[in-house]
């Protein structure tokens, strides 16, 4: 498999439908106060770095770093489709969004995922995040897990 990882427009074709896949798995796991879901408007901030994974044109998962003023960046919307799992797709978003946030001089990265899924905690943990409490504006909602990597 020839994973291509490279920048991806938020309101592309293909981001809006990733990303419409991912709204529709999390909204079958979560209630709507549990999920904390950017808008395709807030993708596209220029703050904001969204990278799309290909393989012969095709998407297979996408993912985007916040680079916030608070001292971290914040991963979000990562999402493998269901038939490319497993094969390294998750792995490869995750670093290239850390090596965007390491260029940019930010040193910390966090995340917030939920404890229904493990395929995403796996991805995180065997990335080297570990659970932290909650951050920023989330609230302590017991269907949240929070995650930090120091990285560079």
């Amino acid at each position: 498999m020839s994973i291509e990882i490279h920048a991806l427009e938020p309101s592309s074709i293909e981001a809006r439908a990733l990303v419409k896949d991912l709204d529709n798995y999390l909204l079958e796991l979560y209630p709507t106060d549990s999920n904390h879901l950017d808008s395709i408007e807030e993708l596209s901030k220029p703050h904001v770095y969204f990278l799309g994974a290909f393989e012969n044109g095709q998407p297979l998962g996408c993912g985007a770093v916040k680079l916030l003023d608070k001292g971290y960046g914040e991963i979000k919307r990562v999402y493998v489709k269901s038939s490319a799992r497993g094969k390294g797709v998750g792995h490869k978003l995750l670093l290239a969004l850390e090596n965007i946030a390491a260029g940019a001089g930010y040193s910390v990265l966090r995340l917030e995922t939920g404890i229904y899924q493990p395929e995403a905690m796996k991805l995180f943990e065997a990335s080297g995040y570990i659970k932290i409490d909650s951050f920023g504006d989330y609230p302590n909602d017991p269907l949240s897990i929070f995650m930090e990597k120091k990285i560079q």
